[in-house]
């Protein structure tokens, strides 16, 4: 068994808690820009200092505490990044809360879920939206006092219901929790498409930031660093970047719109971004497609294989020629130094996590100027456990451990973390926390390998949940099994590993079409026929569209492709208990997979 530890770089005593964190920033520096915020989207940007940000973080929290919300009760937070889900977040742990995060593209079914099995007694949401999803699911989550909309007021509502509320009480339910209490709990994917609780601790977020802004000084810490979060707030990921900003005394910014991201980057300018690796490849593909429309293909290509052939150089004993160093040049005037314009012009730093980035990327982006650190971990290891750094990069690989981290690799392959990143358990959910923890190890359901320099590489999924090129945690069976209750339908196999969406093989039941077809009184076909028929394809958008509302955006089916033969267990893709091989099925039809993202396949409207 390969194990690879690095050793605790801070120490923190057992009774503070991220309160502390926040409280120690302010004292250091009062004065000093913690953030910065819009009230509007064409407008500057408003610099809030230490004392100020303190003062709002203090007046929402006596609101929640005027609101009735008690130590350890569940706070909800539903909303897009911006400025006031930062705000919420502090507030409630000022108030002694728990933030419980929701995502804003959520169903109605993982809402409701989401709010019974964490109690969450208020939810805070964006807009008028998300508030009819948390009227729609008012019956079955009795234990919601009261939903506040952002749009309509809510912070100012909350401040002014907390006027009357003594100092003093924000003091005392400050100082109650320490680093083993809960800090939050965040719900990702699990293996039957339900979501689990993951309990992190004030622990797990103030260890690791304050530990992981020393091993990262240079990209998080340097004066003059500031960050600018557009990746949710609800992700586990920018949770320990908007955290990570206060002890690394970084400023902060927020772009809750995606349509409005490169406008943002340029006026805020930050030096360092994080991002899933498709924000990466979004930025390269609509580069290319721009210079493929200006006529100028040829000289983005030849630049972009020079940002890469450059990049690589680097990693040798001699490094670029002479005669590579002036190509790298002449390709920066022509296009390298418009893509680091697109990203602000001073972002020199990138910390890529969710996905594997690629190693053609890596070494673009950092012949662009744009130095990427891949990284590794989970919602239960409060993001990162690996990453790597400015002195220590292998492009391809997801970097060494944290400070106070352990990796090694099982003797099966399977990726187990240990350290004080990691989870204490899963919400109520006993069995499952004892399935993926044993002795302070998490069993990741990842496979991959470590170097003799300690760099863990990533080298496939054991368990079966896909993950997006966006980042995103996606259950196959909450769509498999909803679609398989279709008559038309045998199988249905979800894909979208890395991919930029989710996509389905569906094959259709022998059984079930003839009589579907007589029932909607069309002549008899055979199956190769079927799959073509316009009303057959109809009647499967329908039950997609259907399945579909029981997940968010990002994890529904974009396209599926109908296969020419069923799954059985005669051809050996079904085993005796009529459970996929899925891993077989990806195999033998990585074709029609391919096709799928090539623009094959029937698109659900």
């Amino acid at each position: 068994m390969v194990e690879f530890s690095m050793p605790l770089l801070v120490d923190v005593e057992p009774t503070r808690n991220l309160n502390d964190l926040l409280a120690e920033r302010v004292d250091a520096d009062p004065d000093g820009v913690v953030i910065e915020h819009k009230t509007q989207q064409d407008g500057p940007w408003i610099p809030l200092t230490g004392r100020e940000l303190d003062a709002e973080v203090v007046a929402v929290a006596k609101g929640l505490v005027a609101r009735g919300v008690q130590p350890g009760d569940r706070v909800g937070i539903m909303s897009r990044t911006r400025y006031e889900w930062s705000l919420l977040d502090w507030a409630a742990w000022a108030a002694g809360a728990v933030p419980v995060p929701l995502y804003e593209t959520s169903s109605a079914e993982q809402v409701a879920w989401i709010l019974t099995d964490a109690d969450v007694s208020l939810l805070v949401v964006e807009n008028a939206g998300h508030a009819a999803v948390a009227a729609q699911v008012a019956e079955e989550t009795p234990a919601v006092r009261e939903v506040l909309v952002i749009d309509d007021g809510a912070v100012d509502a909350l401040v002014a219901a907390g006027a009357d509320v003594p100092d003093d009480e924000i003091t005392r339910r400050r100082g109650l929790a320490d680093l083993a209490s809960v800090a939050t709990v965040i719900y990702t994917s699990g293996t039957t498409g339900r979501p689990k609780g993951v309990e992190l601790t004030h622990g797990n977020f103030y260890e690791l930031t304050v530990n992981a802004v020393e091993g990262l000084r240079e990209v998080v810490s340097e004066p003059g660093s500031r960050t600018l979060l557009f990746m949710p707030l609800a992700h586990v990921f920018a949770r320990f970047i908007h955290v990570l900003c206060i002890p690394a005394g970084a400023v902060l910014g927020h772009s809750p719109d995606t349509r409005t991201l490169l406008e943002d980057l340029a006026s805020f300018r930050p030096t360092f971004i994080l991002a899933v690796p498709r924000v990466f490849e979004k930025v390269y593909n609509g580069a290319e497609q721009k210079a493929v429309a200006g006529g100028k293909s040829a000289i983005f290509q030849r630049a972009a294989k020079t940002s890469i052939v450059y990049s690589r150089a680097l990693d040798t004993p001699r490094g670029p020629s002479p005669w590579l160093r002036l190509q790298h040049k002449v390709a920066d005037v022509l296009v390298l130094k418009r893509l680091r314009a697109l990203l602000g012009g001073q972002a020199q730093w990138a910390i890529s996590g969710g996905a594997p980035l690629g190693e053609r990327l890596g070494h673009f982006y950092r012949g662009v100027g744009l130095r990427v650190l891949e990284g590794y971990g989970l919602t239960e290891t409060t993001a990162p456990a690996t990453v790597n750094r400015p002195e220590k990069t292998k492009i391809g690989s997801v970097g060494l451990p944290l400070p106070g981290t352990s990796v090694r690799i099982a003797e099966d392959g399977e990726i187990e973390i240990k350290g004080i990143q990691v989870f204490r358990g899963y919400h109520a959910n006993q069995e499952a926390t004892d399935e993926s923890l044993e002795d302070g190890w998490f069993r990741t359901g990842d496979l991959g390998s470590i170097d003799e320099d300690g760099f863990l590489s990533i080298t496939g999924r054991k368990k079966e949940i896909i993950v997006t090129a966006g980042g995103k945690n996606v259950a196959p069976a909450v769509l498999e099994d909803r679609l398989r209750g279709h008559p038309l339908i045998s199988q249905v196999v979800v894909v979208g590993d890395q991919r930029p969406f989710i996509g389905a093989l569906v094959t259709l039941d022998p059984e079930g079409v003839p009589g579907w077809l007589s029932a909607h009184g069309k002549p008899e076909m055979s199956l190769d026929a079927a799959a073509k028929d316009p009303d057959v394809l109809a009647s499967i958008d329908k039950a997609v569209a259907r399945a579909n509302k029981a997940v968010s955006r990002a994890e529904s089916i974009r396209k599926y492709h109908i296969l020419g033969t069923d799954l059985t267990i005669a051809n050996g893709y079904l085993t005796p208990k009529l459970s996929v091989k899925r891993s077989l099925v990806l195999k033998d039809f990585a074709g029609e997979v391919e096709a799928l993202y090539e623009g094959d396949g029937h698109d659900v409207a």
